[in-house]
């Protein structure tokens, strides 16, 4: 029955969330309340985000809304910018230095980092600091306290390899045991059967990667990377870049390179301290080519909207503190010896395709070459750094085709084909052209000596054609091998012997260019991967994929 309004009406006991009597809480506040703490306001708010830049010009009312646009300009690039406050004296002048505010910590540093010695003409050189190291520099104690010596830590030997009296290398197989579990076998390739060094199960997400001289390994992992070594491959660093997809090693293997998923961060990092060197935000899909490396790992460079950015990797700031404009370039490659960069133009109305050598770190152009008619060019060093070769798509006459209303195709009719031969070790490094009218299906080079060959023809009945190279005169052909059905060409890393592969029905013919004459034949069923090690001595085919 229902109560008559104003009756007293029966109400259950409140719960009691007290604690009980002699309870002690262990949970700190921190543990709790982490994510809310860490938004509470501190002392160095405001003061960590501000940065102060110094060798500014001294300038009057009239100039300094331009300097004022060109600060600012310059200094947006490291993040968003709330406030600037540019001193000035009775006069109106400015005294020299400006104070900016940014909206987070993270861009203040940023700009430290990447602006500090900023060439803002030939007479000024920004200087960048953050605002709060100027209380950190005048705390410093008056009396110095020696720091304590840290114990030895024996490290392990990354080089232990080397003496294999044999110089047998080592290898290592990654496959998927049980599904989402990647295990990886290391081995000797020794005689008659190679020698199982070591097995591990889960020791990579996906898969592995070698450093170009084989001191570390790379594995993959959601975390990031680690790079192990050693004759037990033991942990040498770790990487902390959620979700790399791709590493590349510097070639003197000083220096890794992350690759995050698209629109993530390109890192490249110290592999013997681990330290973060240099980052980099990719507009597109990343790929293993974008930062390119000196031989020496002196200079690592990239392409960026008609802009060769080269960076010297003792500070990791810009080369000059700017960029080399190269108006339509299309793409650029280092030398594998010596520290020139070949690159090359497109070609536009009444203007020729050309290909440039320049030199680094003075920029002088060595040697230019005009091209006519060109669709495409692709760049290829020799080994030895002693020869360069660009292979130039060439046409008779082109056509436009409609795609729609605003845009359309450009057709290329009559494919004809040249290989520009520079020769690197002359005088005024002189250039040989050789013309191949049929189709190339492939193009290498001798590693170590002074052929090269071609592929060319059609698939089903291809021609392999090997050209010697020498001093002073043109390239000559040396061989050629008609109706043979390859697609690709492996030279011997020692240079002499090659394969001639096809990675469609997986037949292989083994040539020793000396004399060429085959020496081999051999199949692999659906074979799609062929690998030779170091020495020269052994060539290894295999299946990848499902």
């Amino acid at each position: 029955m229902a109560k008559k309004k104003g009756e007293e009406q029966d109400f259950e006991e409140e719960p009691n969330f007290d604690d009980p009597e002699g309870f002690v809480d262990d949970v700190t506040d921190e543990e709790l309340l982490g994510d809310f703490l860490k938004q509470k306001p501190c002392e160095s708010d405001g003061v960590e985000n501000v940065i102060v830049v110094d060798n500014i010009p001294v300038v009057g009312a009239a100039r300094f809304p331009k300097l004022k646009g060109i600060i600012e300009k310059i200094f947006k690039n490291a993040g968003t910018i709330v406030n600037v406050h540019y001193p000035k004296d009775e006069e109106d002048n400015t005294k020299g230095y400006a104070f900016i505010e940014y909206k987070n910590q993270e861009s203040a540093e940023e700009a430290v980092k990447s602006l500090n010695n900023y060439r803002l003409d030939k007479h000024y050189t920004l200087l960048v600091n953050r605002f709060a190291d100027f209380q950190k520099y005048s705390d410093i104690p008056k009396e110095w306290s020696p720091p304590q010596p840290q114990p030895y830590k024996v490290q392990n030997d990354l080089y232990n390899f080397l003496l294999e009296p044999d110089a047998q290398d080592q290898f290592c197989v990654v496959s998927e045991t049980v599904p989402g579990s990647v295990q990886v076998q290391f081995s000797q390739n020794t005689q008659p059967e190679p020698t199982e060094l070591l097995k591990r199960e889960r020791f990579t997400d996906t898969y592995v990667k070698w450093s170009p001289k084989g001191t570390y390994i790379v594995t993959f992992h959601k975390q990031g990377v680690v790079v192990w070594g050693g004759s037990s491959f033991v942990k040498v660093n770790k990487f902390p870049h959620g979700n790399a997809q791709f590493v590349d090693i510097s070639p003197c293997e000083q220096y890794l390179v992350t690759y995050g998923p698209n629109g993530q961060k390109i890192v490249i990092w110290d592999i013997r301290t681990g330290a973060e060197k240099r980052a980099f935000v990719s507009d597109g899909m990343a790929n293993a080519s974008m930062l390119r490396w000196s031989h020496d790992d002196r200079y690592v460079a990239r392409l960026v909207d008609s802009q060769i950015q080269i960076y010297d990797t003792t500070t990791f700031f810009l080369l000059d503190m700017k960029s080399i404009r190269v108006e339509g370039i299309r793409n650029f490659s280092w030398s594998p010896t010596d520290n020139i960069i070949a690159y090359w133009v497109a070609e536009e109305v009444d203007v020729p395709a050309k290909v440039t050598l320049m030199a680094i770190p003075k920029k002088t152009e060595l040697r230019t070459k005009n091209l006519f008619n060109v669709a495409d060019c692709k760049i290829h060093w020799q080994k030895s750094g002693d020869y360069l070769c660009v292979k130039v798509d060439r046409f008779s006459k082109s056509k436009k085709e409609k795609k729609d209303k605003k845009d359309s195709d450009v057709k290329f009719l009559g494919m004809f084909y040249n290989f520009e031969i520079f020769h690197m070790r002359e005088k005024d490094i002189p250039v040989d052209s050789v013309e191949v009218k049929e189709t190339i299906l492939a193009f290498a080079w001798e590693p170590v000596g002074s052929k090269f060959s071609i592929i060319h023809g059609e698939p089903a009945s291809a021609s392999v054609s090997f050209y010697e190279t020498n001093k002073g005169q043109e390239p000559v052909l040396a061989k050629k091998m008609e109706k043979k059905v390859c697609s690709h060409l492996f030279w011997s890393p020692r240079g002499q012997f090659i394969v001639l592969a096809n990675l469609t029905m997986g037949t292989f013919e083994f040539v020793d260019t000396n004399d060429f004459s085959i020496m081999k034949t051999g199949d692999h069923y659906r074979a799609s991967e062929v690998e030779w090690d170091p020495t020269g001595r052994y060539v290894v085919t295999g299946t990848s994929g499902k």
